[in-house]
Protein backbone atom coordinates (compact mmCIF):
# COMPACT_ATOMS: atom_id res chain seq x y z
CA UNK A 1 0.00 0.00 0.00
CA UNK A 2 1.20 3.46 -0.88
CA UNK A 3 -0.44 6.76 -0.02
CA UNK A 4 0.39 10.39 -0.63
CA UNK A 5 -0.44 13.48 -2.65
CA UNK A 6 -1.59 12.48 -6.10
CA UNK A 7 1.07 13.20 -8.75
CA UNK A 8 -1.53 13.44 -11.47
CA UNK A 9 -0.41 15.80 -14.27
CA UNK A 10 -3.90 17.07 -15.00
CA UNK A 11 -4.52 19.48 -17.81
CA UNK A 12 -7.19 22.18 -17.65
CA UNK A 13 -9.52 19.71 -19.35
CA UNK A 14 -8.63 16.18 -18.13
CA UNK A 15 -10.41 13.24 -19.69
CA UNK A 16 -12.96 11.93 -17.23
CA UNK A 17 -15.15 8.85 -17.35
CA UNK A 18 -18.24 8.90 -15.14
CA UNK A 19 -19.90 5.79 -13.70
CA UNK A 20 -23.03 5.94 -11.54
CA UNK A 21 -25.17 3.58 -9.53
CA UNK A 22 -28.87 3.18 -10.27
CA UNK A 23 -29.88 5.59 -7.50
CA UNK A 24 -31.83 8.54 -9.01
CA UNK A 25 -29.66 11.15 -7.27
CA UNK A 26 -26.50 9.49 -8.57
CA UNK A 27 -27.92 9.31 -12.09
CA UNK A 28 -28.97 12.98 -11.99
CA UNK A 29 -25.54 14.06 -10.71
CA UNK A 30 -23.83 11.97 -13.36
CA UNK A 31 -25.73 13.73 -16.13
CA UNK A 32 -24.87 17.16 -14.71
CA UNK A 33 -21.19 16.27 -14.42
CA UNK A 34 -21.06 14.82 -17.92
CA UNK A 35 -22.64 18.00 -19.31
CA UNK A 36 -20.08 20.13 -17.46
CA UNK A 37 -16.89 18.09 -17.93
CA UNK A 38 -17.58 15.72 -20.81
CA UNK A 39 -17.36 11.95 -20.72
CA UNK A 40 -15.02 9.42 -22.36
CA UNK A 41 -14.88 5.61 -22.31
CA UNK A 42 -13.15 4.16 -19.25
CA UNK A 43 -10.09 3.06 -21.21
CA UNK A 44 -9.49 6.60 -22.52
CA UNK A 45 -9.86 8.39 -19.18
CA UNK A 46 -7.25 10.10 -17.03
CA UNK A 47 -9.55 9.50 -14.04
CA UNK A 48 -12.73 7.50 -13.50
CA UNK A 49 -15.30 9.24 -11.30
CA UNK A 50 -17.68 6.84 -9.55
CA UNK A 51 -20.98 8.16 -8.17
CA UNK A 52 -22.88 6.10 -5.63
CA UNK A 53 -21.90 4.07 -2.57
CA UNK A 54 -19.04 1.75 -1.72
CA UNK A 55 -20.45 -0.91 -4.03
CA UNK A 56 -20.11 1.51 -6.92
CA UNK A 57 -16.50 2.20 -5.97
CA UNK A 58 -15.76 -1.54 -6.03
CA UNK A 59 -17.48 -1.84 -9.41
CA UNK A 60 -15.38 1.03 -10.79
CA UNK A 61 -12.15 -0.44 -9.40
CA UNK A 62 -12.93 -3.76 -11.05
CA UNK A 63 -13.59 -1.89 -14.32
CA UNK A 64 -10.07 -0.37 -14.24
CA UNK A 65 -8.36 -3.47 -12.83
CA UNK A 66 -5.83 -3.81 -15.66
CA UNK A 67 -5.42 -0.16 -16.62
CA UNK A 68 -3.79 1.72 -13.73
CA UNK A 69 -6.41 4.45 -14.06
CA UNK A 70 -7.25 6.03 -10.66
CA UNK A 71 -10.81 6.23 -9.34
CA UNK A 72 -12.33 9.15 -7.46
CA UNK A 73 -15.59 8.33 -5.70
CA UNK A 74 -18.42 10.72 -4.88
CA UNK A 75 -20.91 9.60 -2.26
CA UNK A 76 -24.49 9.20 -3.40
CA UNK A 77 -25.06 6.06 -1.35
CA UNK A 78 -25.74 5.16 2.26
CA UNK A 79 -22.37 4.51 3.92
CA UNK A 80 -19.87 5.84 1.42
CA UNK A 81 -16.79 4.83 3.42
CA UNK A 82 -14.70 4.75 0.24
CA UNK A 83 -16.24 7.90 -1.22
CA UNK A 84 -15.74 11.68 -1.09
CA UNK A 85 -18.35 14.33 -0.42
CA UNK A 86 -20.21 15.67 -3.48
CA UNK A 87 -18.23 18.20 -5.54
CA UNK A 88 -19.53 19.44 -8.87
CA UNK A 89 -18.52 23.03 -9.65
CA UNK A 90 -14.96 22.56 -8.36
CA UNK A 91 -14.41 18.89 -9.21
CA UNK A 92 -11.18 19.48 -11.16
CA UNK A 93 -9.67 21.35 -8.22
CA UNK A 94 -10.55 18.44 -5.93
CA UNK A 95 -8.92 16.01 -8.33
CA UNK A 96 -5.72 18.05 -8.55
CA UNK A 97 -5.33 18.17 -4.77
CA UNK A 98 -6.46 14.61 -4.10
CA UNK A 99 -4.38 12.14 -2.14
CA UNK A 100 -3.76 8.78 -3.80
CA UNK A 101 -3.95 5.43 -2.07
CA UNK A 102 -2.68 2.37 -3.92
CA UNK A 103 -3.70 -1.13 -2.86
CA UNK A 104 -3.35 -4.73 -4.02
CA UNK A 105 -6.41 -6.97 -4.29
CA UNK A 106 -6.62 -10.63 -3.30
CA UNK A 107 -6.43 -13.37 -5.91
CA UNK A 108 -8.61 -16.43 -5.32
CA UNK A 109 -8.18 -19.60 -7.37
CA UNK A 110 -10.11 -22.74 -6.67
CA UNK A 111 -11.96 -25.85 -7.77
CA UNK A 112 -15.58 -26.86 -7.41
CA UNK A 113 -16.83 -30.38 -6.65
CA UNK A 114 -17.12 -31.14 -10.39
CA UNK A 115 -13.46 -30.27 -10.99
CA UNK A 116 -14.13 -26.90 -12.64
CA UNK A 117 -11.50 -24.26 -11.97
CA UNK A 118 -12.26 -20.63 -11.14
CA UNK A 119 -10.26 -17.47 -10.49
CA UNK A 120 -11.21 -13.99 -9.30
CA UNK A 121 -9.78 -10.83 -7.80
CA UNK A 122 -11.25 -9.27 -4.65
CA UNK A 123 -10.63 -5.79 -3.28
CA UNK A 124 -12.41 -6.24 0.06
CA UNK A 125 -12.46 -9.91 0.94
CA UNK A 126 -12.79 -13.50 -0.20
CA UNK A 127 -15.39 -15.30 1.89
CA UNK A 128 -16.63 -18.89 2.11
CA UNK A 129 -20.30 -19.27 3.03
CA UNK A 130 -22.51 -22.27 3.76
CA UNK A 131 -25.21 -22.79 1.13
CA UNK A 132 -27.75 -24.74 3.21
CA UNK A 133 -28.89 -25.26 6.80
CA UNK A 134 -25.86 -27.51 7.31
CA UNK A 135 -22.90 -25.88 9.05
CA UNK A 136 -19.85 -25.57 6.81
CA UNK A 137 -16.79 -27.57 7.79
CA UNK A 138 -13.55 -26.14 6.47
CA UNK A 139 -9.88 -27.02 6.89
CA UNK A 140 -7.56 -24.00 6.98
CA UNK A 141 -3.93 -24.04 5.86
CA UNK A 142 -1.46 -21.16 5.85
CA UNK A 143 1.72 -21.32 3.76
CA UNK A 144 1.28 -25.04 3.16
CA UNK A 145 0.75 -26.00 6.80
CA UNK A 146 -2.60 -27.03 8.28
CA UNK A 147 -3.40 -24.54 11.03
CA UNK A 148 -6.98 -25.57 11.77
CA UNK A 149 -8.02 -29.11 10.90
CA UNK A 150 -11.73 -28.35 11.08
CA UNK A 151 -13.66 -25.11 11.46
CA UNK A 152 -17.41 -25.59 11.89
CA UNK A 153 -19.06 -22.26 11.09
CA UNK A 154 -21.31 -20.32 8.78
CA UNK A 155 -18.13 -19.52 6.89
CA UNK A 156 -14.73 -17.84 6.95
CA UNK A 157 -13.04 -14.99 5.10
CA UNK A 158 -9.73 -13.38 4.26
CA UNK A 159 -9.96 -9.57 4.24
CA UNK A 160 -7.58 -6.87 3.07
CA UNK A 161 -6.89 -3.72 5.13
CA UNK A 162 -9.03 -1.73 2.67
CA UNK A 163 -11.89 -4.18 3.18
CA UNK A 164 -11.40 -4.78 6.89
CA UNK A 165 -14.05 -2.20 7.86
CA UNK A 166 -16.72 -3.91 5.73
CA UNK A 167 -17.99 -7.51 6.09
CA UNK A 168 -14.92 -8.40 8.15
CA UNK A 169 -15.77 -5.81 10.84
CA UNK A 170 -19.40 -6.98 10.87
CA UNK A 171 -18.12 -10.50 11.62
CA UNK A 172 -16.11 -9.05 14.55
CA UNK A 173 -12.83 -9.22 12.69
CA UNK A 174 -10.04 -6.69 13.33
CA UNK A 175 -9.85 -3.34 11.55
CA UNK A 176 -6.45 -3.22 9.86
CA UNK A 177 -4.41 -0.04 9.27
CA UNK A 178 -3.65 0.40 5.57
CA UNK A 179 0.11 0.30 6.09
CA UNK A 180 0.05 -2.76 8.32
CA UNK A 181 0.89 -5.21 5.51
CA UNK A 182 -1.46 -7.72 7.08
CA UNK A 183 -4.55 -9.74 6.20
CA UNK A 184 -7.41 -10.67 8.50
CA UNK A 185 -8.48 -14.33 8.67
CA UNK A 186 -11.92 -14.15 10.27
CA UNK A 187 -14.51 -16.85 11.02
CA UNK A 188 -18.20 -16.17 10.41
CA UNK A 189 -20.36 -17.36 13.33
CA UNK A 190 -17.90 -20.04 14.44
CA UNK A 191 -19.46 -23.06 16.21
CA UNK A 192 -16.29 -25.09 16.74
CA UNK A 193 -13.70 -24.11 17.91
CA UNK A 194 -16.15 -21.89 19.78
CA UNK A 195 -13.55 -19.45 21.08
CA UNK A 196 -11.50 -19.10 17.89
CA UNK A 197 -11.64 -15.47 16.77
CA UNK A 198 -9.40 -15.71 13.72
CA UNK A 199 -5.83 -14.67 12.99
CA UNK A 200 -3.71 -11.83 11.67
CA UNK A 201 -1.52 -12.90 8.76
CA UNK A 202 1.34 -11.32 6.85
CA UNK A 203 0.25 -9.75 3.57
CA UNK A 204 2.28 -12.32 1.60
CA UNK A 205 0.70 -15.35 3.31
CA UNK A 206 -0.87 -18.03 1.17
CA UNK A 207 -4.17 -19.27 2.59
CA UNK A 208 -5.95 -22.44 1.51
CA UNK A 209 -9.47 -23.49 2.43
CA UNK A 210 -10.47 -27.13 1.89
CA UNK A 211 -14.18 -27.86 2.27
CA UNK A 212 -14.85 -31.03 4.25
CA UNK A 213 -17.78 -33.13 2.99
CA UNK A 214 -18.57 -30.59 0.23
CA UNK A 215 -21.47 -32.63 -1.22
CA UNK A 216 -23.20 -32.98 2.16
CA UNK A 217 -22.26 -29.48 3.36
CA UNK A 218 -22.04 -27.30 0.22
CA UNK A 219 -20.09 -24.06 0.40
CA UNK A 220 -19.82 -21.09 -1.95
CA UNK A 221 -16.86 -18.77 -2.42
CA UNK A 222 -17.50 -15.05 -2.87
CA UNK A 223 -14.83 -12.64 -4.14
CA UNK A 224 -16.38 -9.17 -3.75
CA UNK A 225 -19.39 -9.52 -6.09
CA UNK A 226 -18.44 -12.80 -7.81
CA UNK A 227 -19.87 -16.02 -6.42
CA UNK A 228 -18.76 -19.60 -7.14
CA UNK A 229 -21.01 -22.41 -5.92
CA UNK A 230 -20.25 -25.86 -4.54
CA UNK A 231 -16.54 -25.39 -4.10
CA UNK A 232 -14.06 -28.04 -2.99
CA UNK A 233 -11.07 -25.82 -2.26
CA UNK A 234 -9.78 -22.30 -2.78
CA UNK A 235 -6.32 -20.72 -2.53
CA UNK A 236 -6.05 -17.04 -1.61
CA UNK A 237 -3.07 -14.70 -1.77
CA UNK A 238 -2.31 -11.05 -2.36
CA UNK A 239 -2.13 -10.16 -6.07
CA UNK A 240 1.13 -8.22 -5.78
CA UNK A 241 1.24 -7.81 -9.57
CA UNK A 242 -2.02 -5.79 -9.59
CA UNK A 243 -2.22 -2.23 -8.24
CA UNK A 244 -5.41 -0.20 -7.83
CA UNK A 245 -5.46 3.54 -7.18
CA UNK A 246 -8.11 5.49 -5.26
CA UNK A 247 -8.22 9.28 -4.89
CA UNK A 248 -9.40 11.01 -1.73
CA UNK A 249 -9.90 14.65 -0.80
CA UNK A 250 -7.22 16.29 1.30
CA UNK A 251 -7.35 15.16 4.92
CA UNK A 252 -9.80 12.36 4.13
CA UNK A 253 -7.44 9.67 2.87
CA UNK A 254 -8.46 6.05 3.38
CA UNK A 255 -5.81 5.41 6.02
CA UNK A 256 -7.18 8.25 8.16
CA UNK A 257 -10.73 6.98 7.76
CA UNK A 258 -9.72 3.49 8.88
CA UNK A 259 -7.97 4.95 11.92
CA UNK A 260 -11.05 6.99 12.83
CA UNK A 261 -13.22 3.88 12.43
CA UNK A 262 -11.27 2.14 15.20
CA UNK A 263 -12.40 4.80 17.70
CA UNK A 264 -16.09 4.71 16.81
CA UNK A 265 -18.42 3.53 19.54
Amino acid sequence: METGVSPLPLSDTPSLSFMASNRPDAQDACKRLQDRYGNVPVGDADIVVALGGDGMMLEALHAVMDTGIPVYGINYGSVGFLMNNPAESDLIDHLRRAEKTSIHPLRATGTDIRGNRFSALAINEVSLLRETRQTAKIQISVDGRIRLAELAADGVMVATPAGSTAYNASAHGPILPLGSRTLALTPISAFRPRRWRGALLSHDSKVRFDVLSPEERPVSAVADNQEFRDIASVDIEEAADVSLHMLFDEGRALGERILIEQFQA
